[in-house]
């Protein structure tokens, strides 16, 4: 059976769009996505060092590394569950993209 997912709130992510550029993707953004995510096997939940960095990948944790492209999205939810967006999905530009993005 298919379902229909989304956030309760529309404001429950925190998100940064990726950029290789420091000066386009601040180093404490990028960090605050990073140290939000969480291993979701471990009771104790522990931050996962590495789990995303300027070199484009980002690693979801005891599942594997996904390779993420300038202009994607990467949020990161309560739980510190790590979400790609593909910059396709998310462009503003398309009245079929079901995600919004705001700062």
């Amino acid at each position: 059976m298919t379902r229909t997912a989304g956030t309760k709130e529309t404001t429950s992510l925190t998100a940064v769009i990726y950029s290789q550029s420091t000066v386009t993707l601040l180093p404490a953004d990028l960090a605050t996505v990073a140290q939000a995510i969480l291993d979701d096997q471990n009771v104790a939940h522990p931050i996962v060092p590495g789990a995303f960095s300027y070199n484009g990948l980002l690693f979801i944790p005891n599942r594997g590394v996904l390779k993420v492209f300038a202009g994607d999205v990467v949020a990161v939810d309560a739980t510190g569950w790590p979400i790609l967006l593909s910059a396709n999905a998310i462009a503003s530009v398309s009245p079929a993209s079901s995600w919004d993005l705001s700062s």
